[in-house]
């Protein structure tokens, strides 16, 4: 179990850093740098780890990561060497909020990405979605547990189950349902 990786992974603002806080609680060692701090569009943090965007040019970190957990954005699970196994918590969440989160984040940063549509974003990120959840399917050295976000806030104790049996019953279940805060979920469609 301690050379395991775990990665949780998803699409921006689909649940990740709320996954990663449940896996600290339960009791993983997390890699994190907390290089970005909290802030209003995610007040219990990031859990980023910013070596993890360097991956295709330097994946030797990856040695610190075993026996941890780290996040990962969808579009870089391609990028990390395939001599390695890894379980991945895979976060899924409505594409409609998704896209509002991310709106309402570069409103309060001040930046607008007007050029490019709601709806043209979404056909981008689904189309994403599809070829990751593809290759992903014939990877054998990726083991994947799918979390739909929406889902885990409307039933914790369910997804909580489902994460801890994925990861061989390690976890601590009260500890990580303490986390699940449904006052979080703000962009609710």
């Amino acid at each position: 179990m301690d050379s395991m990786i775990t990665i949780v992974s998803g699409l921006p603002r689909s649940g990740t850093s709320m996954m990663m806080k449940m896996l600290e609680a339960g009791g993983m060692d997390v890699v994190v740098d907390n290089v970005r701090a909290a802030d209003e569009d995610n007040p219990k943090g990031y859990y980023e780890f910013e070596k993890v965007k360097t991956i295709t040019s330097d994946a030797s970190w990856l040695d610190d990561a075993q026996g941890k957990v780290f996040k990962m954005v969808s579009m870089l699970l391609k990028q990390l060497p395939l001599d390695r196994t890894y379980k991945v918590i895979f976060m899924k969440r409505k594409m409609e909020e998704i896209l509002a989160s991310q709106r309402q984040m570069l409103i309060r940063q001040g930046k607008s990405d007007d050029q490019v549509s709601d709806k043209d974003f979404g056909r981008l990120f689904e189309k994403h979605l599809q070829e990751i959840e593809k290759w992903l399917a014939t990877q054998s050295n990726f083991d994947i547990l799918y979390i739909n976000y929406n889902h885990a806030i409307e039933h914790p104790l369910q997804n909580v189950n489902a994460v801890n049996q994925f990861l061989g019953n390690i976890l601590n279940i009260e500890k990580m349902l303490e986390v699940v805060d449904k006052a979080l979920y703000r962009q609710k469609k």
